[in-house]
């Protein structure tokens, strides 16, 4: 297999993640409202308590939901070499200008 052959496109887009950074937002807000509803009681100790086991429980769900999507979208394009080659020509015959710096 010659790997040459392929390009590696990525056609992941906010959109994609964005009902999960979404859904994520809420669970962290309904564990503040439980820490803020256990504040109050005789020992608040359980209110950090919850709050962190919530995150620590949820993290690991969030990165999954992510990776999976960042893999959906991972797609490999056959390149034509005739297509790349006259790509490159092009590419070649004009030459940018350098950056200068304005003074």
């Amino acid at each position: 297999m010659d790997l040459r052959k392929y390009r590696v496109v990525c056609t992941l887009t906010f959109g994609d993640i964005y009902g999960q950074i979404i859904v994520w937002l809420v669970v962290l807000f309904i564990s503040l409202a439980a820490a803020l509803g256990l504040m109050g009681a005789s020992r608040p100790i359980y209110a950090l308590a919850t709050v962190g086991l919530i995150l620590v429980l949820s993290l690991p769900f969030l990165l999954f939901a992510f990776v999976t999507t960042l893999l959906n979208h991972i797609e490999f394009a056959l390149v034509d070499p005739a297509l790349e080659a006259k790509t490159r020509t092009r590419s070649a015959v004009s030459p940018q200008k350098p950056a200068q710096a304005a003074g």
